[in-house]
């Protein structure tokens, strides 16, 4: 691990010597941006595990996305927990995965709901409406995960 943020630190340095004014953008909106990656991580994850399970292994479509799913799940939850949010609190760490496993009940029931709202009755072409959702979503996700679920104790950003 030393090696590791070794090497994040001499990247940081790097990029803030060579472009401060755009590393200064992204510092100050970091959980944003760690957010966005750990949320492409865990759908990168589902889409790897769908094709491990379902071409390589050649299971059923329906236990091939419930598995790839669960494992993304847990990849997100993870990534968000400890890298996005630096939140180490052990102690309520079932808690927190409890409220995200309802928080993704109520994500997917919402999905749906637009989805059928935008496609059915409105006549938005379905990937237009998924995008639409989905930016939706993660805003949502976001309000929730940063005051609701893995809220801190509260240090303020520097920034202006």
């Amino acid at each position: 691990m030393p090696f590791i943020n070794r090497l994040y630190f001499h990247f940081r340095r790097f990029f803030a010597q060579r472009f401060p004014r755009l590393y200064n953008f992204c510092d100050c909106r970091k959980a944003v941006l760690k957010f966005l990656i750990a949320g492409g991580f865990a759908g990168l994850t589902d889409l790897v595990f769908l094709y491990v399970f379902y071409d390589l292994l050649d299971l059923n479509i329906v236990p091939s996305t419930s598995l790839a799913f669960i494992l993304s799940f847990v990849v997100s939850f993870t990534l968000q927990k400890f890298w996005t949010f630096r939140n180490y609190n052990q102690a309520l760490a079932f808690r927190q995965f409890l409220i995200y496993i309802i928080n993704a009940v109520i994500g997917l029931n919402l999905n749906g709901w637009a989805m059928h709202a935008l496609v059915n009755q409105y006549h938005v072409w379905y990937i237009l409406a998924q995008i639409v959702v989905n930016l939706t979503l993660a805003i949502y996700n976001f309000i929730i995960y940063k005051f609701i679920i893995f809220r801190s104790s509260g240090h303020a950003d520097n920034c202006s």
